[in-house]
């Protein structure tokens, strides 16, 4: 049971269901404790020890059945149970020959199971999968049931209804009266249901099991930040989605202490010299340093295919720090610029993104980011001041359009700062369709983030005063 359990915490993980050793630990404890005959008792005692967040119930209770019992009815008819001494010995002689002479091996299993009514072990049904069906590597639950009908149609499942027809009409022909044969069909077809149903549960958690192996496969979270975004697989930007989080509390955490110690203003000793030269130096008039006001920024995104998921990530982390800015606005270009910030001040982050990326579609070879900043310089300076903070995220490439330097430089001339953050390595700036050599004079400072860690130190440079 022990092993069930962890194979079951390793599903749980691959789910995204956070569960330390600690509590995996104490789940093992719980059940020494009250043992594994309440089937309910033990489920609320993994439940009360292994899930903290009221999101996380739902996971744990659609994996919970594929581990700790099917969760499917079991077979609820011992079908002939309503014939006549008679019949039901006719039952179970013509079952006889038919099972005898029966094949494939896996249909005369199930319709062993569908007739007599007794319940397949987990063990016979994953046998009969391992032995007469090809499951494949899909580990998202989104595919089970297309799985389990797959299944199904390798183990002939659809065959069970000829034969169930072939025994009525050798029962028939038996002279086993038509309310009898009526009963008999139904009773078995509801089996033949509950049967499909461990079936599919069963292939549920085969796909599980493989998610939660491959789960243990995966490099660790360490290595992922320092992998470039261009190597991360489908699947590891999506666990990277859910690390952002925790990045971002910590980038949080920080700004706000920089935040509160700006706050206090620091002694301006010059300041207070002068000022009290007339006291004969006796520091009378003490002089403080201004204190820091939260920036404002304003980001402008490259949303060409390949900078799409830097651009996600970067997003997530820039409006998970709302609180230590006094305003955020968001843009997007590809051919020409887009407004996106009413998007994010209308829903969550990782919905906005979706938002955009929806609208926003990528073409081929028409990234011009010279026309995007002429539209910026033409429609939303404004928004721009000294207290602003541009970020340009992009590669640079411009598909040998004009750069418009002209407008960057009107808008480094009018923002605090204007920094660049680009994912290619320096010497790559320059080669091809790059401009970035171009822009680079013009900026306050450029940030290489090839990868997630790289991006969150990036970010992280915005809320430093110097």
């Amino acid at each position: 049971m022990d092993d069930r359990i962890i194979q079951f915490i390793d599903a749980l993980r691959a789910a995204g269901v956070r569960v330390s050793v600690a509590e995996s630990a104490d789940a093992l404890r719980a059940i020494e404790v009250i043992g594994i005959d309440n089937k309910d008792l033990f489920r609320l005692a993994m439940r009360a020890t292994l899930v903290k967040e009221s999101h996380d119930i739902a996971e744990f209770e659609r994996l919970f059945p594929s581990f700790f019992g099917s969760g499917a009815p079991p077979m609820p008819n011992q079908p002939g149970s309503g014939m006549s001494p008679d019949e039901r010995e006719q039952l179970a002689q013509l079952l006889e020959q038919m099972l005898a002479n029966m094949s494939p091996e896996q249909l005369r299993q199930l319709f062993e199971a569908m007739l007599s009514g007794q319940n397949m072990s987990r063990e016979q049904i994953q046998q009969l999968l391992q032995a007469h069906t090809s499951q494949g590597q899909m580990t998202n639950p989104y595919y089970q049931p297309w799985m389990a009908r797959r299944a199904m149609r390798e183990l002939q499942f659809d065959r069970l209804d000829e034969l169930l027809q072939e025994l009525l009409d050798k029962l028939r022909a038996a002279g086993v009266s038509e309310q009898a044969l009526e009963q008999l069909a139904q009773e078995a077809r509801e089996n033949q249901q509950a049967l499909g149903k461990q079936i599919g549960q069963e292939v549920g958690a085969n796909m599980q099991r493989r998610a939660a192996e491959e789960r243990r496969q995966q490099p660790p979270i360490d290595e992922l930040l320092d992998r470039p975004f261009d190597r991360l697989r489908h699947d590891e930007i999506e666990d990277m989605r859910g690390v952002i989080t925790r990045l971002a509390s910590q980038l949080r955490s920080r700004a706000a202490l920089r935040q509160k110690r700006g706050n206090k203003g620091h002694l301006d000793a010059k300041s207070t010299i002068r000022a009290n030269l007339r006291f004969g130096g006796v520091p009378i008039d003490v002089r403080h340093k201004k204190k820091h006001l939260k920036p404002k920024l304003t980001v402008i995104c490259d949303l060409s295919t390949s900078m799409r998921p830097i651009v996600a990530f970067m997003l997530m982390l820039v409006y998970a720090l709302q609180d230590q800015v006094s305003r955020t606005r968001s843009y997007a270009f590809v051919a020409d610029l887009y407004d996106i910030s009413n998007e994010f001040n209308e829903s969550r982050p990782d919905l906005a993104i979706e938002a955009v990326q929806n609208r926003i579609r990528p073409g081929h070879y028409n990234t011009d980011l010279g026309n995007s900043l002429a539209t910026f310089a033409r429609d939303q300076m404004g928004w721009v001041d000294r207290r602003t903070t541009v970020i340009v995220l992009g590669d640079g490439r411009n598909n040998y359009n004009d750069p418009n330097l002209g407008d960057f430089e009107a808008i480094r001339r009018r923002a605090r700062k204007l920094v660049w953050f680009n994912p290619e390595h320096p010497r790559q700036w320059g080669t091809g369709d790059s401009d970035m050599p171009k822009y680079l004079p013009l900026c306050d400072a450029v940030h290489r983030v090839s990868n997630l860690r790289e991006l969150v130190d990036a970010v992280d440079s915005l809320f430093v005063r110097r």
